[in-house]
């Protein structure tokens, strides 16, 4: 017999209602190497992230990486963590609660909420807040723009999983990308023309770097339409700026491990530009819409490091997209569009504008 979540009883006449996830990859609970090892050890076991032969891969994790990186992440993490917590985190859930705004202006009525699919606040822990909340119609919405096995898919899987433990399940749609949305290809062009107006690019020696988490080279050979759905978003982001080919640079940073990843990678290529007499430089990391420990330590301390001592003179990064109103809109935009055919302009009932402003006020009171 199958082992079921416990759920609320079912009640006839219940109003059938939507709900809007927000899926973001995760973070430590804290900077510190406790937290940080437990967050490793959930994320690096995931068969997706990994595609290692379990055994092999379990002695590696538990034998080396759970015992030396912890500390060195922790000590990166404490580098970019501000009083209210993870910038993950912080940015994910003022993002939550602007998007349940701007879709409650454009008259849906739905619930509104996030998940991370590693750390907490779980998937399943989410989904089963939300369905206690009465939501039957249910959007999954990654954070991720660019699709991947290893961001979008596993997302999708854990939804499942909850959904395979659950026995009244909730009708479910999910956002597979968006690396070519007009609203999020013009909300980074538009943040990029902002960088340039206070940091005016020189006539010479300039280069945007567009710089997108890597990948193992082998998941490309497998089906995996990352490689090119980064390559899309960043042609489409340079025509939209007028860029020449000779004036951008698209590289993976983020590798891990001896194996190949997709190349160029960032670090080196920072260091090849600063030798080669490029002296200004801005980093833009457009696969992340909200700053986290890769934006903010890897590339802005890190990055700007290799490339001022290789020889460059200014290194710039733009912030993600975090809570700029363009974004908001194109993701306001990006959800309608996948609400489309379900009845989210009824009006709700009392219970869930109770639960609705209850979110609302604790995240309001993180701000």
């Amino acid at each position: 017999m199958p082992r079921y979540l416990r759920e609320p009883a079912y009640r006839h006449g219940s109003a059938a209602r939507t709900a809007v996830v927000l899926v973001n990859l995760g973070t430590p609970a804290a900077p510190t190497a406790t937290a940080v090892r437990h967050y490793l050890k959930e994320f690096l076991s995931d068969p997706r992230v990994v595609e290692i032969p379990r055994a092999i891969w379990w002695l590696i994790l538990n034998a080396i990486i759970l015992t030396v990186r912890p500390r060195k992440s922790a000590e990166k993490y404490a580098a970019v963590w501000t009083a209210e917590g993870s910038p993950l985190k912080v940015h994910t859930e003022r993002q939550t609660k602007l998007l349940r705004g701007l879709l409650g202006e454009a008259g849906h009525h739905v619930q509104v909420d996030y998940a991370m699919r590693y750390g907490s606040p779980s998937i399943a822990a989410t989904l089963s807040r939300l369905k206690a909340e009465g939501a039957t119609r249910i959007l999954l919405l990654p954070l991720y723009p660019q699709y991947s096995s290893s961001t979008t898919a596993t997302a999708v899987d854990a939804a499942f999983a909850w959904a395979a433990a659950t026995r009244n399940q909730p009708e479910f749609r999910t956002v597979r990308s968006f690396c070519d949305h007009p609203g999020y290809i013009d909300a980074l062009a538009n943040s990029v023309r902002q960088h340039w107006q206070s940091h005016p690019r020189p006539p010479n020696g300039y280069r945007l770097i567009m710089s997108f988490h890597g990948v193992p080279r082998y998941t490309l050979d497998k089906g995996d339409p990352y490689h090119c759905e980064c390559h899309k978003t960043g042609r489409l982001l340079a025509e939209a700026l007028g860029l020449s080919a000779d004036d951008y640079q698209i590289c993976f940073q983020s590798r891990f491990g001896r194996a190949q990843w997709l190349q160029p990678y960032t670090a080196p290529t920072l260091a090849s530009l600063g030798r080669q007499g490029v002296g200004h430089v801005d980093v833009i990391c457009p696969g992340f819409p909200a700053d986290c420990l890769e934006t903010l330590e890897e590339i802005a301390i890190e990055g700007k490091a290799t490339f001022i001592a290789a020889g460059g003179q200014t290194f710039n990064t733009i912030p993600c997209l975090n809570e700029r109103d363009d974004w908001i809109g194109a993701l306001a935009d990006l959800a309608a569009s996948h609400l489309q055919g379900w009845p989210t302009r009824a009006a709700p009932d009392p219970a869930t504008l109770a639960a609705a402003a209850s979110r609302a006020k604790a995240l309001g009171a993180s701000d």
